[in-house]
């Protein structure tokens, strides 16, 4: 029917672009994951900027993973998700990876922002000091909260599915439909909580860091450690900034999804799940770009196959 071909085609659509969106920052971030991974192995130890980006480029590349995954199976092969308990897992996974990818990223931000600033405060010199130690146990911290978002998620989900469905021991298949209606709200209450958190450690961060960088410009004199340090304060600075863009760039996507994710075969949604596929792809590739050793290594690797595709 015309109806069913409709359907069809909005779901091969929403593949191709969430397809679009997903496939280069799984490559981007599995590059910056492979590049460190091999650094830990000849120095034996990373730097606190290092082990954050490890961890954030791992839960990108999985977030991605499970995202597309997710989606080419409810848009192509959507009795898949009616087996028990397929749907949960990959919600719960997805979930996980979407907390820790916002919570990594604020633990980045947070550490920007005390590392380089400059305040006398007393508080603010001891966690200057003892920012490096810090770093595991709030990486670590993260990963936990994550753990919780992504299991609360499962439990929504299958409580939910509990109710709607009908298990039927000859076909092991749940035999209706979800009606998302009751478990939507407390599903994005969890991700708006996850956003909100994360997104007021970037601003704090980058408020703190661009008034640091206000009063040292203020005193600055022409000596070079003072420039020195006022080019650590910009670097930092549109570090925090390419967060900030694309935190608020998210969060319209997250205000869209809420609008819109009830209403079937909107194409408003085409673009929401785009912005959030290219997201963590964009973003690491900033972040590439703003490390010497990620930028010299992708610069390496791209002039290898340059070489490789010119000798064919």
């Amino acid at each position: 029917s015309p109806q069913q071909h409709n359907v069809t085609s909005y779901g091969a659509t929403t593949v191709a672009i969430i397809t679009l969106g997903a496939f280069p920052g799984m490559w981007i971030n599995a590059f910056i994951v492979s590049v460190l991974c091999i650094t830990w192995v000849k120095k034996k130890t990373l730097n606190s900027i290092e082990k954050i980006l490890l961890l954030l480029g791992c839960s990108r590349f999985w977030y991605l993973c499970f995202s597309w995954i997710y989606f080419f199976l409810s848009k192509i092969y959507p009795y898949c998700l009616m087996v028990h308990p397929i749907l949960q897992l990959l919600q719960g996974a997805y979930n996980f990876f979407y907390s820790s990818n916002f919570w990594f990223s604020a633990c980045l931000c947070v550490f920007y922002c005390i590392k380089i600033a400059n305040f006398r405060n007393s508080f603010f010199i001891y966690l200057k000091v003892k920012i490096d130690r810090m770093v595991p146990w709030l990486l670590l911290g993260s990963a936990i909260f994550s753990l919780i978002i992504g299991t609360l998620v499962y439990n929504i989900i299958d409580k939910a599915i509990c109710r709607n469905f009908n298990f039927t021991c000859q076909g092991r298949l749940w035999k209706a439909t979800i009606r998302i209606e009751e478990h939507f709200y407390s599903i994005h209450f969890l991700t708006g909580f996850v956003y909100t958190t994360s997104f007021m450690a970037v601003i704090f961060s980058a408020v703190f860091l661009l008034y640091s960088l206000w009063r040292h410009k203020s005193n600055m004199q022409t000596n070079s450690m003072k420039n020195l340090s006022m080019d650590a304060h910009t670097r930092a600075m549109k570090s925090l900034l390419s967060f900030f863009i694309m935190y608020s760039i998210n969060f319209i996507s997250f205000i869209l999804t809420l609008i819109y994710s009830m209403k079937y075969q909107n194409y408003v949604m085409l673009l929401v799940y785009l912005i959030q596929q290219a997201f963590p792809g964009v973003h690491s590739l900033i972040l590439i770009f703003s490390n010497p050793k990620l930028e010299k290594a992708l610069l390496k690797t791209l002039s290898c196959v340059k070489c490789k595709v010119c000798m064919r």
